[in-house]
């Protein structure tokens, strides 16, 4: 493994010389985040404009290696916990393994082996008796909830302290179609997303920037919160919403027309959002 030092601008997949494990230093997370990266193609059934991924293409996850994947995370989780890594490559005040997520170069829940990955991380949770502050994240575009798999994944997230952070960036459909080049509608979202909190703990996973030298507007700002009324009426609660802006490079075509939002302009919507109840994080 390299001797170069995490930053939380490096998500690199490739930072542990593994297939499929990678650490990150999170900021949102606050310490290690290791991740797991099923789509290991680069393949996601959407295309968001600030995505990070080299070479993002459409598709669906490819088969996973379950054999592989167990030996590369045990492997990587205990010299976490009894190696030097964290010495060698996390800064100091981040050494500390606070989550293993499955992220990666597409949409995790696109696996169809995604159940016996949950099912992997359980196992070597308690072989390896990781403390069980450790959360296990999705980081999830939430449109394949209706997926039995997925859904059975998610109820064994529920077990092992995990959590769904669920994509919405924009509610309009001319707002999704710019951001996330999806066609899915809003009533499908909240479909989907109704799933997810009645399976999992879950929160809204907002990303919000400048885009044309210009921020979010106030119809966008409002259109978001009342869909989140809309969802709170009907009793669908999130955990909350975390919003954050643009950190790492993006490697689409849209790059040149982005830009990060700044604390600031971020808290503004945040303070509107917690005006409704909800617990609202920010990270910039």
């Amino acid at each position: 493994m390299s001797n170069a030092g995490l930053d939380v601008t490096d998500h690199s997949r490739d930072s542990a010389g593994l297939r499929y494990v990678y650490p990150v230093v999170s900021r949102r997370a606050g310490g290690v985040s290791v991740g797991i990266n099923l789509n290991t193609n680069n393949a996601c059934n959407w295309r968001c404009i600030y995505c990070q991924v080299p070479e993002l293409k459409r598709g669906t996850a490819p088969p996973v290696d379950l054999a592989l994947l167990e030996q590369e995370l045990r492997g990587f989780l205990h010299e976490l916990l009894h190696g030097d890594f964290m010495l060698r490559r996390v800064p100091e005040g981040a050494r500390r393994i606070n989550d293993i997520a499955l992220s990666g170069n597409g949409e995790p829940t696109s696996a169809k082996e995604f159940e016996q990955v949950i099912i992997l991380i359980a196992k070597l949770r308690q072989e390896l008796a990781l403390p069980p502050y450790i959360k296990l994240v999705l980081i999830t575009n939430g449109s394949l909830m209706h997926r039995k798999n997925v859904q059975q994944g998610l109820r064994k997230m529920a077990q092992l302290n995990g959590e769904v952070w669920f994509k919405v960036d924009r509610v309009s459909k001319a707002g999704t179609q710019r951001i996330n080049n999806t066609r899915t509608s809003l009533v499908k979202v909240r479909e989907n997303l109704a799933t997810a909190i009645t399976l999992c703990p879950t929160w809204l996973q907002t990303c919000w920037f400048m885009l044309d030298g210009e921020p979010p507007g106030k119809q966008d700002e409002d259109d978001y919160l009342n869909f989140l009324a809309t969802l709170l009426h009907d009793n669908i609660k999130p955990e909350g919403v975390l919003l954050y802006s643009l950190a790492r490079p993006t490697l689409q075509p849209e790059a040149p027309k982005l830009a990060a939002l700044s604390e600031q302009q971020l808290e503004g919507f945040a303070t509107r959002i917690r005006a409704l109840g909800v617990e609202t994080k920010v990270a910039t």
